[in-house]
């Protein structure tokens, strides 16, 4: 499985972004997908995860209401919407999919449970 993440740039503060993943392989459908985010000296932190379904989405409190997760599985990719972007949401964004199919479990905030990593993709916002 492979993930690319695509969509990432320099914006200004208040600006809006749309990244992307895409994913290789059949089984896209089957996982619950998440995004994480990494700041330059801070550890990676959970931002938002669909389920497989995309009957649920779930956010991180920093972000909720200003990013929006969806997925296409007949295109087999998960975006991420990102509106009124605050000079702290820079970072490089990865997306990664769940370990195991079909989850409707809790743990989608826990890099662990994730097993595919994409790339990432950078996103600065200026002030």
């Amino acid at each position: 499985v492979q993930l690319v993440e695509s969509g990432g740039g320099l914006v200004q503060v208040g600006d809006s972004l749309r990244l992307s993943c895409a994913a290789s392989g059949r089984t896209f459908s089957m996982y619950t997908m998440g995004w994480f985010r990494q700041a330059p000296g801070k550890e990676r932190e959970f931002v938002a995860a669909i389920r497989w379904n995309g009957a649920s989405t779930y956010y991180a409190d920093s972000v909720q209401g200003r990013f929006t997760i969806s997925r296409d599985n007949a295109k087999n990719t998960v975006y991420l919407q990102m509106n009124s972007l605050k000079p702290e949401d820079t970072a490089v964004y990865y997306c990664a999919r769940r370990a195991t199919p079909y989850t409707d479990d809790r743990y989608y905030t826990e890099e662990r449970r994730y097993d595919y990593w994409g790339q990432g993709t950078q996103v600065t916002v200026s002030s």
